[in-house]
């Protein structure tokens, strides 16, 4: 039986709250886990001048913290900064990941930036695949 493709999705450092909840969904013996951080950090202003640097750093600091908290929960194949855009992330990663699961993690409120507002629902209605969406708390 092939193994379970998992992408995970995170927009900010996953507490521990998010972790057990990724950990419970993509947990088991032949699972193979994606982490995808999108440099969703950014301005409006950042993201028309395509200044996205710290983003990008701050993105990669979040998957690898993802990668290794969730690492035991199943077999991390690739961690990496997506697009800001959490959508296109997302499309993005499946040309490479063709994963069976979605779990997406973004910012509660107004911690979450307007980029990520709205992605789930819109990564569903995109891509049909069964979708998880986490909150972190405030």
């Amino acid at each position: 039986m092939p193994k379970r493709r998992v992408l995970v999705v995170t927009t900010g450092a996953a507490d521990e709250a998010a972790l057990r909840e990724v950990r419970k969904h993509a947990g088991g013996e032949d699972v193979e886990i994606r982490v995808v951080a999108p440099a969703a950090e950014l301005s409006r202003l950042e993201w028309l001048a395509s200044d996205e640097d710290k983003a990008r750093t701050k993105a990669g600091k979040v998957a690898r913290k993802t990668t290794k908290a969730v690492d035991d929960a199943g077999e991390v194949e690739d961690t990496e900064v997506g697009d800001p855009d959490p959508v296109q992330a997302i499309e993005d990663a499946l040309r490479t990941f063709p994963a069976d699961e979605l779990i997406i993690v973004t910012r509660s409120g107004e911690d979450a930036t307007w980029l990520e507002e709205g992605s789930p629902e819109e990564a569903f209605e995109r891509f049909h695949l069964p979708t998880t969406h986490l909150v972190l708390s405030d």
